[in-house]
């Protein structure tokens, strides 16, 4: 296994970093385009090894979908069986299923070993009551798809993921009685996912009737129909720039990210107020977000129930702040790509820290850390948060940097030129 050397810093980081597109939309976007009624537009689309493996499945499916570079031209046609494989991409396991039960002909789906322990059951059996004929409750399992879904009324547990509810609500216009979806369990993690999907579907002229924004939110509807073509224009990634704005804020130094979007369902876009709290200064102007870090980091209390995946990076932050950290309601990230709350209070401790799991979250007491191996676990935003730890802790080596290719393929390159004087004097880290 190889381990990359994280860079380390004495000096403030001064840098302009312009992001590829969120995963999050573009394969929301693709899924809506192969369901719509004409050909569709995709701009600014995330080239990774998620939106790939999202690109490969609805070719494997019959859709057409053109272009190599971040613009695609996506051309429904009759959805037929075929293989996919979900890497480890929670959005091709969660998302897809519900668009193979569409497909006249079987469906199977498989991914990385890793994979076949991620919860599925919830959408699968969701599938079922709606009419889909499924074989197996997780990776590797086959849909027995009819060319069609008759729908209807479906009550889940999404606690573990929104994810099960966007997976149901994106195709939903194309089953015969379109879908009423209750959820019935503890309070749903990562709604601005869920508002996200919404958003989309209604772009897209679907109708969706959705609860305001409220943990508590219960039951969503969609009419049957047809799903209109959009050209959509992808957002920057927001939580994949967290790792560069925190690379502002524990040195403190200033980061720069362009296309800031005025208005986004991204959770990525709660960093700003995340930053703030720790002491740094952070503005938007002229679609350029600015941060600035504060000579000293302020520990943290916070919920970060709606906005789970910025954990990793909110963790290192408070690995390096000078006061205690305690962040709250993300029990729901055991079953992410790993369970990155043990993951992430082992690895912390790993290096000399000292973090504490709770019931639903971390604990964190800083403590000067020294170098040592950070592993990964295969989980992108694992990588990236060693890396923030890195710019402050000398000599910290992180096992499988290549793992953040699954969302930010170019990761190391940014990161390095980040770090680069030269490239950093002009402004601009491409």
């Amino acid at each position: 296994m190889s381990f990359w050397p994280a860079p380390h810093v004495d000096v403030p980081v001064h840098a302009t970093v312009t992001l590829p597109g969120s995963k999050s939309i573009t394969n929301r976007a693709l899924i809506l385009a192969a369901l719509a009624d004409g050909p569709s537009t995709l701009s600014g689309a995330l080239r990774s090894r998620d939106t790939n493996l999202m690109i490969a499945a609805l070719r494997a499916l019959g859709t057409s979908i053109e272009g190599e570079a971040d613009t695609l031209t996506v051309t429904p046609a009759p959805l037929r069986g075929g293989t996919v494989d979900c890497g480890l991409a929670g959005t091709v396991m969660r998302f897809l299923p519900s668009v193979a039960a569409l497909a006249d002909g079987d469906v199977a789906f498989d991914g990385d070993a890793q994979a076949r322990v991620r919860p599925l059951s919830t959408i699968l059996d969701a599938l079922r009551t709606l009419g889909a004929d499924i074989d197996g409750d997780a990776l590797p399992f086959t849909v027995h798809g009819t060319g069609a879904l008759r729908g209807g009324t479906v009550t889940i547990d999404a606690s573990g993921s929104s994810q099960f509810v966007s997976g149901l609500l994106l195709s939903a216009a194309r089953f015969d009685e379109g879908l009423v979806v209750h959820h019935d369990g503890k309070a749903l993690p990562s709604m601005p996912h869920i508002e996200m999907t919404v958003e989309m579907l209604r772009r897209a002229d679907v109708q969706v009737q959705a609860p305001e924004h409220s943990r508590l939110a219960q039951t969503w509807q969609v009419a049957p129909g047809p799903i209109r073509a959009v050209d959509w224009e992808v957002e920057p990634d927001l939580s994949n720039a967290t790792p560069f704005l925190a690379a502002a804020a524990v040195t403190g130094g200033e980061v720069r990210i362009p296309h800031w979007p005025r208005l986004t369902t991204q959770p990525g876009d709660v960093i700003r107020e995340i930053l703030v709290r720790m002491g740094a200064e952070a503005r938007v102007f002229d679609g350029v977000l600015t941060v600035h870090g504060p000579d000293r980091l302020a520990g943290i209390d916070i919920d970060l129930h709606d906005v789970g995946e910025l954990t990793p990076t909110v963790a290192a932050l408070a690995a390096l702040a000078d006061s205690p950290s305690h962040l709250r309601g993300i029990a729901h990230l055991r079953g992410h790509e790993t369970d990155r709350l043990a993951a992430l209070s082992t690895e912390i401790n790993r290096l000399g820290g000292k973090v504490t799991e709770t019931e639903d979250g971390l604990e964190i007491e800083p403590v000067e850390l020294h170098g040592g191996r950070w592993h990964s676990y295969a989980d992108h935003r694992m990588a990236t948060a060693g890396a923030i730890l890195g710019l402050r802790v000398p000599d910290i080596e992180i096992e499988d940097i290549g793992t953040t290719a699954k969302t930010l393929p170019n990761f190391v390159a940014l990161w390095e030129h980040m770090l680069d004087p030269s490239l950093s004097d002009q402004g601009a880290v491409h």
